[in-house]
């Protein structure tokens, strides 16, 4: 639990700088080109390491189940995935469905988020994913008071780029139904579905 929680710290950390412009300004000023952008993907990848080590090892660390979640909320956390992917394509395809969520890869960690929450009654889940749902909520209010665009700044979208969105979602949302969740977490989300 100590790795996933040092993990969250680091990870989540780091990702809040950009909330503290001047923090952030500061510590870029320091570092300069390229050495800001590496140390940040350096320190993400070390908090994101560790969330992954904690979190598989979660079992094994007396992590208890503060409730046990019925069946049925791994079947919605099973379809809140679906637009959690369009969302994630959403972040970096310009398209209307982009114009319409904001900043889509806040909007896809949130929805993400409260799937497993759902679906997830242990200690190390509720740790992992209301972090980062606390972290989402936050980061999207700091970006409203900043202003901030996202990495395709003012780019307006088009029916070919919500086609290229869905598409692109849907891809992935399969991919990790039928494959990456598996052999990444050991879970396999599509035998919630046939409960």
């Amino acid at each position: 639990m100590l790795l996933l929680i040092l993990g969250l710290i680091i990870f989540l950390g780091v990702h809040t700088l950009p909330m503290f412009s001047k923090v952030r300004g500061n510590i870029a000023g320091r570092l300069g080109q390229p050495g800001y952008p590496i140390a940040y993907a350096i320190v993400s990848l070390v908090g994101l390491v560790l969330i992954v080590q904690g979190y598989g090892a979660r079992w094994e660390t007396g992590n208890g189940n503060v409730w046990s979640p019925p069946v049925w909320t791994q079947h919605v956390a099973a379809l809140l995935m679906l637009p959690a992917m369009i969302a994630i394509a959403a972040a970096y395809v310009p398209s209307r469905i982009r114009n319409v969520l904001k900043h889509p890869m806040l909007v896809a960690i949130k929805i993400w988020a409260v799937a497993h929450l759902l679906a997830n009654g242990d200690v190390a889940s509720i740790l992992l994913f209301g972090s980062f749902l606390v972290w989402a909520i936050a980061d999207r209010i700091s970006v409203k008071r900043r202003s901030a665009l996202g990495p395709l700044g003012t780019s307006q979208g088009s029916l070919l780029g919500d086609a290229i969105v869905v598409a692109g979602g849907v891809s992935a949302y399969l991919l990790f139904m039928f494959q990456i969740h598996v052999w990444l977490f050991g879970v396999y989300p599509i035998a919630a579905l046939a409960r």
